[in-house]
């Protein structure tokens, strides 16, 4: 039975996956090719890091849809009403896909973890720059703008944290009173001496027109490493841990975290959703076949795995917010559906 749901659970995931990831290409690949020298290359890299993204989107809806699936043939070979004149309960019938997918849950979280997370953070930074030059590192920050005073910063890539921050592609829009005096481009800079070395780079003066090359230049000396490092943190592009110091550091130079913290949240509940989908899909598990109304059972079984799907999105969208506390934005669709998917089991089954 267990074999039989994870089958066509991933049967039904490498399907779908197919279609969305050659929908996605038809839109996208111009905008790659569109870049010279990108090609054939360019394009499997694409695939390699969307597609990450579609399987861990797809993935609860799959579980659904293979539940069901598994469930209505069982019904309409009699196997269920087998299993229950044989003296088991209804929960004893859906114990096998509890556990399967259960670690379906397990693998979804690692998979986030490890690998979703590091290919959105690369796509991400890719996209910044048009399908460009690929970013160096994976998991950087990418296109940080700090102000120091009147003065702007803006930085193409920013690596590591605290006193070990390394900067990349950095542009300062020196300011006085509103108006711009210069312009200072560096490829690379250094926390150093309470402020930032840079260089090697160049400066623009704006009012004689001169571009001045310069090996080394210390600017922002009032910025600290974690107003570079934490000027966008970007969840879905973190791991769980990396997402969690993120919150700390943060939260200790005093800045709002209630929106991350229901993102980390929901790294756990989102993959646990697997675990309720046997659960509100088991309405198409029982009913006599012959009856007629195998379909609308069917049918219930996907509205309510869908009505989970549209609440977790919700509360999650309330919880960034602020008008839902993190730990209810991630958890209250989940426990609604767990006691509604129990209530109707119970009601109709037990």
């Amino acid at each position: 039975m267990a074999r039989l749901f994870l089958v066509r659970t991933f049967a039904i995931l490498l399907g779908l996956v197919l279609v969305l990831q050659t929908l996605d290409l038809l839109s996208t690949t111009g905008d790659i090719l569109a870049v010279p020298g990108n090609g054939q290359s360019q394009i499997w890299t694409y695939v390699s890091l969307r597609s990450p993204q579609i399987i861990s989107f797809l993935l609860p809806f799959c579980v659904l849809l293979g539940t069901i699936l598994t469930l209505i043939t069982m019904n309409q070979n009699s196997e269920v009403v087998a299993l229950k004149a044989a003296g088991l309960s209804a929960h004893q019938v859906l114990a096998p896909l509890l556990v399967a997918s259960l670690g379906v849950a397990i693998v979804s979280f690692v998979f986030n973890d490890r690998i979703v997370s590091r290919s959105t953070a690369t796509l991400t930074q890719w996209q910044n720059v048009d399908y460009g030059k690929m970013p160096i590192d994976r998991g950087d920050r990418a296109n940080v703008w700090v102000r120091d005073g009147d003065d702007l910063i803006e930085v193409s890539q920013t690596r590591g944290r605290g006193a070990a921050t390394q900067l990349g592609g950095i542009t300062l829009y020196d300011r006085t009173g509103g108006n711009l005096r210069s312009i200072v481009r560096a490829t690379r800079g250094v926390y150093a001496s309470g402020g930032w070395r840079v260089g090697p780079g160049t400066r623009f003066d704006v009012a004689s027109g001169k571009l001045t090359p310069f090996d080394t230049l210390v600017i922002g000396r009032g910025i600290r490493a974690d107003q570079f490092t934490l000027a966008s943190v970007d969840a879905d592009s973190l791991s769980f841990g990396a997402l969690r110091a993120a919150i700390a550091d943060l939260a200790e130079s005093g800045r709002p975290t209630k929106a991350l913290e229901g993102s980390l949240w929901h790294k756990l509940s989102g993959p646990l959703s697997a675990i309720l989908m046997p659960l509100l899909g088991a309405v198409a598990a029982f009913g006599i076949a012959r009856s007629g109304k195998l379909f609308v059972r069917a049918v219930i079984g996907m509205a309510l795995g869908f009505a989970y799907f549209v609440a977790d999105n919700f509360a999650l969208a309330m919880g960034n917010l602020g008008a839902y506390p993190p730990f209810l934005a991630a958890w209250a669709p989940f426990l609604l559906f767990l006691f509604i998917g129990e209530a109707v089991l119970f009601r109709t089954e037990e």
